[in-house]
């Protein structure tokens, strides 16, 4: 149904946010109206630096799964990691129809191939049993009580759309993440004209990417690099050149792959994820590449360095990805060093500037060229082009989404700016319930939201108890003590002391010795007054860590292990 229904609706329409606010991933928002629930994207979060050992944030989908009896369906906006990195994980949960644009459904089938190999059990698949349906722009589906418009928008990578929700109660704009580039190096430029009458009709809310809300102007076009990279090409002409980027940004690697073949070099790309996008991208025709430009690593060896160029993953530190193991030196197949040059054409995302300057440093260590500035722009809309969107679709009410608080409140001054008055801005926080009707928006109540933890191919099996045994392990080591006991209560072995990231064990002999020591004269006494086994094992951690916390000031895990004889 679209907004122009003369009928007063009767219940209201709630906008549900389940992740993806105060803090940049993992976005995930339900819009419900009575017996309908529709889904906008479903990302993930990479993990901070204390979840030791987590591979992937994804975000907890109990209210999806208590209400799965309303649940129409998923629309996606777009292809990137945090908007439908969780999307495999969460249709194992709830099983549900997924509607996107070419390339990003390209990129979701392929998440649903690999977590088919590497989580699901015998029986049946998500790639036989989700229902998936390919959009174009200016298209529209029919989920239950709402209609979606697909719009084409212009952002980091190819066929990036906005959403136009249509309700009883009223039309509600999701933009995405965009920007408005004129001259974008694929496809057409941003669809202006359909927001301006969508605008014309009456929009309840607008939903705005807040990424780049606190950057005055506007971002400039992807095009601006293609000078960028013919300079930096000129000025490095006899060295191997690499180019480190976002994996995602298929128009980023035709310009970087168009510069090589102008200056007559070859181009191989490394690391698992852009070989995986590029090559889709190439089978759906989202990028044209020269022929006999694009060659794999081992036909490389045959080319002279000066010709050759490889488009890498590792812009943002990665440990494991392509460009910190050639900085480190464990890349099997690239030795990198003095002559070659890198580029990083990315700016690090907030939180990843360490990882960053440490393969800078280790660079130029090994005496590589590393150039790193002005060679990025950003994908997402800078304050002018906020407004732009804000005065086109003229909202009644503005929601920003999609950032940590600073930004959302960033776009919060830019609706206050255009004259919006504090009661049509709405701040939310995920798991806030937002109900709109065609003249109020009123926060009322919260569901349950939260972060699941992937570690492997478990999901969900660390905790915050875990991550804090993590934690103090990383921190402290352990101390093992190894004792055993016969049935009478008679101490026949032990106790043994062994530790593993404590002390260096060679130099600290005396010390351990003492420790084994307490441990001997705790136990005996334990014996002595005849606790059980689980008394003895608390008064061996207690003492010994007394006894540590007294010559080194450190708290190690402290695991008595007692075996019977």
């Amino acid at each position: 149904m679209s907004n122009t229904n003369k009928e007063i609706p009767t219940s209201k329409l709630k906008i549900i946010p389940l992740g993806g606010l105060e803090q940049i991933g993992m976005n995930i928002t339900a819009f419900e109206y009575e017996d309908s629930i529709i889904v906008v994207d479903c990302g993930l979060a990479f993990p901070q630096g204390d979840m030791l050992g987590i591979d992937l944030v994804i975000p907890d989908v109990t209210y999806l799964k208590d209400n799965y009896d309303k649940l129409k369906g998923f629309v996606i906006t777009h292809g990137h990691e945090d908007h439908i990195g969780s999307i495999a994980y969460t249709l194992a949960q709830v099983n549900a129809p997924v509607y996107a644009t070419r390339l990003t459904m390209a990129l979701i089938e392929h998440k649903f191939e690999e977590y088919d190999k590497e989580h699901s059990v015998q029986g049946a698949k998500l790639m036989e049993t989700v229902r998936r349906k390919t959009v174009t722009f200016g298209q529209s589906i029919n989920l239950g009580a709402f209609r979606v418009e697909f719009i084409r928008t212009n952002h980091s990578i190819v066929d990036a759309a906005a959403l136009a929700i249509y309700s009883p109660v009223g039309c509600v704009v999701h933009t995405g993440d965009f920007k408005v580039d004129y001259t974008p190096v694929y496809g057409d430029a941003i669809d202006l004209q359909r927001f301006a009458e969508i605008g014309k009709k009456g929009v309840l809310a607008l939903l705005c990417d807040s990424t780049n809300a606190e950057r005055p102007g506007f971002t400039p076009s992807e095009k601006t690099l293609a000078p960028i990279f013919d300079n930096l090409f000129e000025e490095n002409k006899k060295s191997r050149i690499f180019v480190a980027t976002f994996a995602s940004n298929v128009d980023r690697v035709r310009q970087i792959i168009n510069t090589a073949y102008k200056f007559g070099r070859k181009v191989a790309v490394e690391g698992r994820s852009m070989v995986n996008i590029i090559d889709t991208a190439q089978r759906l025709e989202c990028i044209d590449i020269p022929e006999n430009t694009l060659v794999t690593l081992d036909e490389m060896k045959e080319i002279p360095a000066d010709r050759q160029v490889i488009i890498t993953t590792g812009s943002q530190g990665e440990s494991m990805a392509a460009l910190s193991r050639m900085a480190d030196g464990t890349h099997r197949k690239i030795t990198i060093g003095a002559g070659d040059t890198v580029i990083f054409s990315s700016h690090p995302i907030p939180g990843n500037e360490k990882p960053v300057t440490r393969i800078i440093n280790q660079l130029l260590q090994k005496g590589v060229n590393v150039v790193f500035q002005d060679v990025h722009v950003s994908g997402h809309a800078c304050q002018e082009e906020i407004k732009l969107i804000y005065s086109l679709v003229q909202p009644k009410f503005s929601v920003p989404v999609h950032g940590e608080y600073k930004h959302l409140m960033a776009q919060a001054k830019i609706a206050k700016d255009l004259g919006f008055s504090k009661d049509r801005i709405r701040i939310l926080s995920s798991g806030d319930v937002l109900e709109l009707t065609p003249e109020s928006a009123e926060v009322n109540g919260k569901v349950p939201v939260g972060d699941i933890l992937v570690d492997g191919s478990g999901i969900g099996d660390v905790g915050n108890v875990v991550l804090r045994d993590r934690q103090r392990l990383a921190a402290d080591g352990i101390i093992i003590v190894c004792m055993a006991i016969t049935e009478e209560g008679m101490l026949v072995a032990g106790p043994d002391v062994v530790s593993r990231g404590f002390v260096y064990i060679k130099e600290s002999e005396d010390l351990l010795s003492e420790a084994a020591a307490v441990a001997q004269s705790t136990v005996e006494k334990c014996l002595d007054e005849g606790a059980d086994w689980n008394t003895i094992k608390m008064a061996v951690r207690d003492a010994m860590g007394d006894f540590v916390w007294r010559n080194l000031k450190r708290k190690p895990m402290i695991l008595p292990i007692i075996e019977e004889v």
